[in-house]
């Protein structure tokens, strides 16, 4: 327990929120982000169950940063960027939990440019023969490391079929001594079209747990949806992943302060594909103010009928809703619990909005194409059909 001794300002210096986690665990065991001293008091005795006498590790928390993969493939002597993928989900999210687009599709360049500068240059510096994962976060114009794990990691699979190169099947010779130019192996393959990996989860197994993304991994899968446009990329990957998108229906939006403003835009696009819009006081009074039609909700304090009344009588076809700080995030768990129960897609990030906002875009626009895997490799040997490029 941590002692009620007063904590001087130099004692807090990181501030709140922080993200904490027990040493030598895997798949975010009993991570955490806390937001208070009580919470943290109480994750001190969790901590030491899963992870006795081993230390607990806390760092700063930053919400709202967006989170980016990168593979890479080294000889020792040459590295070669094998993919740079942007999160959908807010950095604190488990990586194996998010949705992901290869390639980055918000990023500036500079920011990808200096992602793979720092990832090259960490690979060198501690000699990685094979592949190499690292996880950084991109808060405005500042790009910080999360984590560098100098192994395959989980998207190395995703990133081959996105491609088309296999890295597992390079990494391995180069590991039994074949340079990446022996290898064919030169500069990064940047495919001319989007693939969407989106994580499967076992809610329906667990119907009493919040299904609320954190720092702990909870994905048993995933899937993937690759077209030439970002919307029919995201729609394919949530259909695979059995989350069928409504093409009429209520839409229940209850947002974050912060993200109210940029709601605005998401809920015009919606209205202007026909959806009907209900909305919880805050949200509702800015989504009128902008001349979009809309219906105020109750939340599960104001009375009946309310939010959650709605969707158990499924009245409601889908939920985008974004909760900020502890005390929202517990409040807004029977939103997520029910929506569960009634089998209701329910989105809880701002950019996971705007991705499933594109999806029914396209979903209203045109029928989906399907091609094989092998037509848009293809694509990706006619792009790079030149001196100096990988094999496949």
């Amino acid at each position: 327990m941590l002692d009620d001794t007063p904590r001087s300002k130099d004692e807090r210096r990181i501030g709140y929120p922080v993200i904490v986690r027990p040493s030598y665990v895997l798949g975010g065991r009993a991570m955490e982000i806390v937001y208070d001293d009580d919470t943290l008091d109480r994750y001190m005795t969790f901590a030491v169950q899963a992870s006795p006498e081993r230390p607990v590790l806390v760092d700063k928390f930053l919400e709202d940063a967006i989170e980016v993969d990168v593979d890479c493939i080294a000889d020792g002597k040459t590295v070669v960027i094998a993919g740079v993928m942007e999160h959908i989900e807010e950095a604190g999210i488990h990586s194996g939990d998010s949705v992901c687009v290869l390639p980055p599709h918000t990023l500036d360049p500079e920011i990808v440019a200096e992602i793979a500068r720092s990832t090259k240059a960490m690979a060198l510096e501690l000699r990685v023969i094979g592949l190499m994962n690292v996880q950084f976060a991109v808060k405005g114009d500042l790009v910080y490391v999360l984590e560098v794990n100098p192994r395959a990691s989980r998207t190395i699979p995703f990133v081959s079929k996105a491609t088309g190169v296999p890295y597992a099947k390079l990494a391995a010779k180069a590991m039994c001594g074949m340079t990446l130019s022996e290898l064919g192996c030169h500069e990064q393959i940047v495919p001319p079209y989007f693939s969407v990996k989106v994580p499967v989860f076992p809610h329906n197994r667990f119907p009493n747990a919040d299904p609320s993304l954190g720092p702990e991994m909870r994905s048993t899968g995933e899937v993937m949806g690759i077209d030439g446009e970002l919307g029919a990329a995201f729609h394919k990957a949530y259909l695979a992943a059995g989350i069928k998108l409504p093409k009429h229906g209520r839409i229940l939006l209850t947002v974050k302060s912060s993200d109210k403003r940029a709601i605005v835009g998401e809920a015009r696009a919606l209205a202007a594909l026909g959806y009907e819009l209900v909305a919880t006081d805050g949200t509702y009074r800015a989504i009128k103010a902008n001349g979009i039609p809309c219906e105020r909700v109750n939340k599960v304090g104001e009375g009946r009928p309310h939010i959650v009344d709605l969707i158990k009588n499924r009245e409601i076809a889908l939920i985008l809703n974004t909760p900020y700080g502890k005390k929202e995030r517990k409040d807004d768990s029977s939103i997520r619990a029910a929506a569960v129960h009634a089998n209701v897609p329910c989105i809880t990030t701002l950019a996971g909005i705007q991705a499933i906002v594109s999806a029914l875009t396209s979903l209203h626009k045109s029928p989906l194409v399907v091609r094989s895997l092998q037509s848009y490799h293809e694509r990706v040997r006619a792009e790079v059909r030149r001196p100096g490029t990988v094999k496949v």
